[in-house]
């Protein structure tokens, strides 16, 4: 149910997991018959730092049309045409996320006493993200929501492109949390390289939004139901609709630790009222974190596997309840723990634990990082199956992107589990394979190890994908600085 608004089938998707071989003369890199055991040489922080630059300015000039940065959703390398679909706000996203990972990037080399692609990137990087986030504004749109406190206006974004900046549809199923979710990470990553002020502004908007949308109604005990639908439009409880937030709340309670500042956060009592307290931002934002952690954890880590489900269904539909006169959002309970399990459900878990353990010290976060590591691994890396001595992943679907988010959670909580630096070899073993052989026109194809189609016609590459490559690249550059 993940994604059903964006759900095709790999034929339609138009990407052959067939190895093309050297028989295909248009098949990029060196034109030779690949080599499984082949090393990529001179393996450095500056090369995977080149190599992604090199693959977000193709995506960007193969994805990205006019001003506006309209995202088309496919590009065909070997024909050259762009789709008449446009990408989603999730899948646009994708490009903040390549941008942003490449200038931290940037910074960490010139840390470390090399500037030269700092000096040559970051400026230009630095106006492209500000276009970036421009072109989003086409996402945005107002609408009104009854929430579980308040009924209350806000200013999201929409799953859909709208023909003008603000007025994108934005009520009901167009829009969902999750999406706000990655936005706000995003935001939070700029503010952080650049400093820019409206950047957190921005994420502590959209970090109200999606808290408005935590359950937050009472069980018999008087806890909290807890855990945050999928959109306001939904009665499911999803992974992706709650993980993805632990890590930016946690750097919210960071960015505020030590400071004054205040916010009002709204709940029910005991009588079913709604109320308001004041609290230090430092403090809600880690409490938020770690509810919502808990949540997930409770409700949707299969025991069998180690690995989590997908969301909580079954039971009602939204229901609603009135209070002194006043019509809220009324508890719906999802009794059902559904799968599959995809791959960045258990990265986002990985990354808030690691983000909570920095921030708490409590050694269950720690516990939990490394067990959910090494389970996710065995579960969605698979060795050898069509190549010796690699790993490979699955690619249905969006999976290429889910496997970029558990891939960088192995990195974000590498300094806790050294066993991750095997893990992100995998990744990096397979993108090096993919570049040193099949690398055509700035891009790879979106099986690294089977490469491009025979059929040109058929090389319809997703663009969030591209952006991904581009991420894995910059955030494998980092690793490789740590290593060294």
């Amino acid at each position: 149910m993940t994604r059903l608004r964006h759900t095709l089938a790999i034929a339609a998707l138009g990407v052959s997991m067939v190895a093309c071989g050297s028989d295909n003369p248009d098949n990029g890199g060196n034109g030779q018959t690949p080599d499984p055991g082949k090393p990529s040489t001179e393996l450095s922080a500056s090369r995977n730092l080149r190599r992604s630059i090199e693959i977000i300015d193709a995506a960007i000039g193969n994805y990205m049309e006019g001003d506006g940065m309209k995202m088309a959703r496919y590009y065909n390398p070997y024909t050259g045409q762009r789709s008449d679909e446009t990408g989603s706000v999730w899948m646009y996203t994708s490009s903040i996320e390549a941008v942003n990972a490449a200038m931290r990037a940037m910074e960490a080399l010139k840390g470390k006493g090399d500037a030269s692609l700092y000096d040559a990137n970051f400026a230009r990087y630095k106006e492209l993200l500000s276009k970036l986030y421009a072109g989003m504004e086409y996402y945005k749109g107002t609408f009104t929501h009854t929430s579980y406190t308040q009924t209350r206006e806000w200013d999201v974004y929409g799953v859909n492109r709208g023909r003008d900046k603000g007025a994108a549809e934005v009520s009901g199923v167009l829009n969902v949390y999750d999406d706000q979710m990655w936005i706000i990470r995003e935001l939070l990553e700029s503010y952080r390289t650049t400093g820019i002020q409206d950047y957190l502004g921005k994420a502590e908007y959209l970090a109200e939004y999606v808290l408005d949308g935590w359950d937050c109604t009472l069980d018999a005990d008087g806890n909290q139901n807890g855990g945050i639908t999928w959109g306001p439009g939904y009665a499911t409880k999803h992974s992706c609709s709650n993980g993805p937030l632990i890590s930016p709340l946690v750097w919210l309670s960071e960015i505020y630790k030590g400071k004054d500042d205040k916010i009002t956060c709204r709940y029910i009592d005991s009588d079913s009222r709604r109320c308001e307290k004041t609290m230090d931002k430092a403090g809600y934002y880690l409490d938020f974190a770690k509810a919502v952690y808990d949540w997930q954890k409770r409700n949707l880590l299969v025991p069998s596997t180690g690995v989590y489900d997908d969301f909580m269904g079954g039971g009602p539909d939204i229901a609603y309840e009135t209070v002194d006169g006043v019509r809220y959002r009324a508890h719906s309970p999802k009794p059902d723990r559904v799968g599959p399990a995809y791959s960045y459900n258990s990265g986002t878990m990985i990354s808030g634990a690691a983000d909570l353990y920095a921030a708490t010290g409590d050694p269950v976060y720690l516990e939990d990082l490394k067990a959910l590591s090494d389970k996710s691994f065995a579960t969605f890396a698979k060795e050898g199956v069509s190549h010796k001595g690699f790993y490979e992943f699955d690619l249905n679907g969006f999976n290429t992107w889910f496997n970029g988010v558990l891939m960088r959670s192995y990195h974000e909580a590498l300094p806790y589990n050294p066993g991750n630096a095997a893990y992100l070899k995998a990744f990096q073993d397979n993108l090096d394979y993919a570049y040193d052989n099949f690398l055509y026109g700035g891009m790879l194809p979106t099986s690294l190890l089977g490469g491009w189609n025979r059929d040109r016609q058929r090389n319809n590459t997703e663009g969030m994908f591209e952006f991904t490559f581009g991420a894995e690249y910059a955030v494998l550059a980092i690793n490789q600085l740590n290593k060294n």
